[in-house]
């Protein structure tokens, strides 16, 4: 009797369960797929950095809405590196080897990646990168989703050399002073060069972190742009110092009609605290905008309010904005889950192997692919021009995918290069 009673209750309870399962949600494994999420939450680059995070929360709901991955739920583990360089390297330390994450999506500044390499390269861990960056760099173990220099920085001063972008002559290099800006504007240098613009020609400046008052490199720009020639500016501040640099720029009255500036780390979200309309007609140069109007935008734009309503996400809540990093960061993701599924493993090795050629519509309207060699994205370069209501205006596109260059033609040293990542040492 007493065993008959035990195995009817078994039985309710496991009855019981099912219909849970099938009331809430799908049933997953008890095992989950831990996912490391790697931004800045606080410090200069948490206002470009936290929607990336957000941006996977989504995408990781998303597939557990699904039925999950392997059959099993994914889990976010989100840490905070706050901005500080070296803290990247301990938190992704703690992600492989403490949390034992499957994959890394994370990064903004170069200077954060470089941080993070040697230990997904020791700990032979897996890193997506979603941002634009300086290229001169091959990585087993990372998969880089933003653009190299020849999708995104030699496209925009081919633009604004060409008639229809002004017919610029003289330059202004403008940066945060790290990796990214310098050795993107070490490239630019040798290409301005090459196309016959003389040292004199070709003014840098460089701010730190954090910089806030740009009324003297303003005034000097000014200057510099009074000279006879006409003057376009490429910036690569980064961060927090767009406002007050987009702020200055509006007060001194530096109109694009009289010294256009191209920005390459400045899209929608770090707009959104700034008056655009001085700013009417300056440049951005991305491989995706949110004005792009095609049926896979308008469902990428329509998943991320609805998210972003549902979760209260700070700033987005009433007015959801997306930008290029968070396009990059959801291919990123989703074909990760390709590679994942079509591996039948969460294998480090085995996955690399698996995204070897990985395609996605992308909400720029592209069929994104993942190169076959060089862990990079084959991606479409689109200018924009700033709004009134801080959209973009599209002005000019390549006429389709354009292949990484992660190894810079204008860089002597790169000659013999191959565009391919070695194999880290284990």
């Amino acid at each position: 009797m007493n065993t008959s009673r035990r195995h009817v209750s078994l039985t309710l309870g496991t009855i019981a369960l099912a219909a849970a399962s099938f009331a809430y949600g799908p049933a997953f494994a008890q095992e989950t797929i831990k996912v490391g999420v790697l931004h800045s939450l606080s410090g200069t680059m948490a206002i470009s950095e936290t929607v990336l995070k957000d941006t996977i929360l989504m995408e990781i709901d998303a597939i557990n809405a699904k039925g999950g991955l392997l059959g099993k739920k994914l889990e976010a583990v989100v840490v905070d590196p706050a901005s500080n360089w070296p803290l990247f390297a301990e938190k992704t330390r703690q992600l492989i080897s403490k949390d034992k994450v499957a994959v890394i999506f994370g990064c903004w500044t170069s200077v954060s990646r470089k941080s993070v390499l040697p230990v997904v390269e020791e700990l032979n861990g897996l890193l997506f990168y979603p941002v634009q960056y300086e290229g001169e760099e091959l990585s087993k173990n990372v998969f880089y989703t933003g653009a190299a220099p020849n999708q995104q920085a030699i496209p925009a001063v081919e633009y604004l050399m060409s008639k229809d972008g002004g017919s610029a002559k003289r330059w202004v290099l403008l940066g945060t002073d790290y990796v990214y800006p310098r050795t993107t504007n070490k490239i630019l240098r040798a290409f301005l060069k090459s196309k016959g613009v003389a040292e004199a020609d070709i003014m840098e400046e460089y701010t730190p972190f954090g910089h806030s008052d740009y009324q003297s490199i303003i005034a000097k720009i000014k200057k510099f742009s009074s000279e006879g020639k006409k003057t376009a500016v490429v910036s690569t501040i980064n961060g927090d110092s767009n406002v007050p640099f987009y702020k200055e720029l509006g007060n001194q009255g530096l109109k694009a009609t009289d010294v256009p500036v191209v920005a390459f780390s400045v899209g929608e979200e770090e707009l959104r605290g700034v008056d655009t309309k001085p700013l009417v007609g300056h440049l951005a140069a991305w491989n995706y905008f949110q004005s792009i109007k095609n049926p896979t935008n308008d469902a990428y734009i329509k998943q991320w309010g609805a998210y972003a309503k549902a979760k209260g996400v700070a700033g987005h809540k009433d007015k959801p904005l997306t930008n290029d990093p968070m396009e990059a960061s959801s291919i990123g993701f989703n074909m990760w889950v390709q590679a994942v599924t079509k591996a039948k493993s969460t294998d480090t090795d085995k996955v690399i192997a698996a995204m070897a050629g990985q395609t996605y519509k992308a909400p720029s309207g592209i069929v994104s692919k993942m190169d076959e060699k060089n862990h990079h994205l084959h991606k479409s370069v689109f200018i924009g021009e700033i709004k009134a209501d801080g959209q973009f205006n599209v002005v000019w596109k390549t006429p389709g995918p354009v292949k990484a260059q992660p190894w810079s033609p204008f860089i002597p040293e790169n000659k013999g290069k191959k565009d391919e990542p070695v194999v880290a040492k284990k």
